[in-house]
């Protein structure tokens, strides 16, 4: 899953985005509004949380809310605020906000609130993903092949592994370029190699063909691959 999160303060956005990619987020870490926005407003990039200070530069994460709301994107949105009066949580609640978290607080709150998230937003609720005879696993991180509707084998996936699979899975039969896979999978500061997909797709589909799925991911030569269920 890909999170944004919008946080001015370096040592507490350090210490959130580390805590968040053990836990096999992917991250965009933006420290102010208007940063922020060109990440929201990005076609490439599909994310299933975010995580906002209230107080930025450029764009206060209020303005932000607000926007995302008036395009209809339905975005689960923790606030992160010192604001703690009743008055502050109602004004951020009906700008859109999801949930509401004061500082300080500590991390394990911090991913039980977005796990509670993951859990109301009907894109994310179920724990697992199914396609074909293929299942998705959230919750071992693994893929399941069925048979007559029966779990008859299994195999575990590394977090990028699983993050390629679930996003052939939400893609099937279309082409998906290599561009995209870069997009989607790693977050916007790093630079992955250039033969990496390539690379990752290999072991993704050995992984496949151990339970017997050894045709799932077609190359389409020129173009990129495609998840043929």
């Amino acid at each position: 899953m890909r999170i944004i999160l919008v946080e001015d303060e370096k040592d507490l956005g350090c210490a959130i985005k580390s805590t968040l990619v053990r836990q096999s987020y992917i991250v965009d870490w933006a420290e102010d509004g208007n940063e922020a926005w060109e990440y929201l407003d990005n076609s490439w990039t599909q994310y299933t949380l975010g995580v906002f200070d209230w107080l930025l530069p450029g764009r206060s994460g209020l303005e932000l809310l607000k926007l995302l709301r008036q395009q209809n994107n339905p975005l689960p949105v923790l606030m992160l605020t010192a604001k703690d009066t009743m008055e502050d949580k109602v004004i951020g609640l009906d700008a859109g906000a999801d949930d509401y978290l004061v500082k300080p607080f500590g991390m394990s709150e911090l991913l039980a609130r977005l796990r509670a998230l993951q859990r109301r937003s009907p894109q994310l609720q179920s724990q697992q993903l199914q396609v074909g005879n293929i299942s998705l696993d959230y919750t071992t991180n693994s893929v399941w092949l069925n048979e007559a509707g029966v779990l008859k084998q299994s195999v575990s996936l590394t977090a990028k592994e699983f993050q390629f699979l679930e996003y052939f899975m939400r893609h099937p039969k279309q082409i998906v370029t290599t561009e995209q896979l870069l997009a989607q999978i790693w977050s916007l500061e790093e630079e992955p190699m250039s033969n990496v997909v390539a690379a990752q797709v290999r072991l993704l589909r050995r992984k496949l063909t151990s339970i017997g799925c050894d045709r799932l991911i077609e190359t389409v030569y020129g173009l990129g691959y495609r998840f043929e269920p």
